[in-house]
């Protein structure tokens, strides 16, 4: 298939890659951004409309609503060249209120649509493990589910109407930064009580308390690594849309406001691109201890 893909980020370049690697062409907008070796594995025209008008399925990978909503609608932006029959699909995470209003234009314009939010950061990008969360019809789904399955191993359509989609990955992204808060909270008391935190890891990693989190994120905790793999800012876009659905909704989320100050927290030490597994360094500050200690 002709695939236009919008997005080459820490995610988006290994996700293109792998819909290459299967037999695809892959068409991208021209980018400052673009590598060499980019540029050897695409074909790149002038913008985004240029790659609507190329393309039988347009992915968007980018950071956030107001990024979807100008490329999509913008000058030069996907609607300006979309052809009827053509298929979007916005993989980023935004706000599902605005992913409805962007597939009801998409459709008016001929189009069909699907919110399909990932999750698995950049080790899913790249291993094509991501867990797939979609909403849009289920023909649609059913164009698109080839494709996904280059991405990633969990892919559900998880309801018929756009918007499903981004809600699941808000729920997603409310669970993992509260897990992210638990396992941080776990060993850094492990740590000041006087424990070895990467053998109490290991002694849970048995147990109920483990989890794909506790694995990941903890060792990056007690290695004190934090090269992101998913960014602060951008887990703190998803709960200001968590917290912005849940008064929408009339729910209290006091878990999720706590895990948003936390990574305010760690934004005001200049960590607003560190990996979000680096919540801990917020609660090792407020607590004068860090999981690391120096031998």
């Amino acid at each position: 298939m002709q695939i236009g893909f919008i997005g080459l980020g820490i995610m988006g370049r290994p996700m293109a890659g792998h819909l290459s690697a299967g037999g695809h062409t892959i068409i991208v907008p021209e980018r400052a951004s673009l590598t060499a070796e980019d540029r050897a594995g695409v074909t790149v025209v002038a913008d985004a409309a240029a790659v609507a008008s190329a393309a039988e399925v347009i992915i968007l990978m980018v950071p956030d609503t107001p990024d979807v909503e100008s490329v999509l609608f913008g000058t030069g932006g996907v609607a300006a060249g979309l052809k009827p029959g053509s298929l979007v699909i916005d993989m980023s995470s935004i706000s599902p209120t605005a992913t409805k209003t962007f597939a009801e234009k998409i459709n008016a314009a001929g189009g069909d649509y699907l919110d399909a939010p990932v999750s698995g950061g950049e080790v899913g990008a790249k291993a094509a493990s991501l867990t797939i969360m979609v909403g849009g019809s289920a023909a649609a789904f059913a164009r698109a589910e080839p494709l996904f399955a280059l991405m990633g191993k969990n892919i559900t359509l998880v309801g018929e109407e756009n918007g499903a989609g981004q809600t699941c990955k808000v729920a997603n992204q409310i669970i993992v930064a509260l897990t992210i808060e638990a396992v941080a909270e776990g060993l850094l008391f492990a740590a000041k009580a006087g424990a070895d935190p990467a053998k109490v890891r290991q002694a849970l990693m048995g147990g109920l308390a483990t989890s794909r989190i506790l694995e990941v994120h903890g060792e990056r905790m007690i290695k004190g690594t934090f090269a992101p793999g998913f960014r602060i800012r951008l887990h703190q876009k998803d709960l200001n849309l968590a917290l912005q659905s849940g008064r929408e909704l009339g729910l209290a989320l006091p878990g999720t406001a706590n895990a948003q100050q936390l990574f305010s927290a760690c934004a005001g030490l200049g960590g607003a691109d560190w990996d979000h597994s680096a919540m801990v360094k917020a609660l090792e500050t407020l607590g004068s201890y860090t999981v690391v200690q120096e031998s």
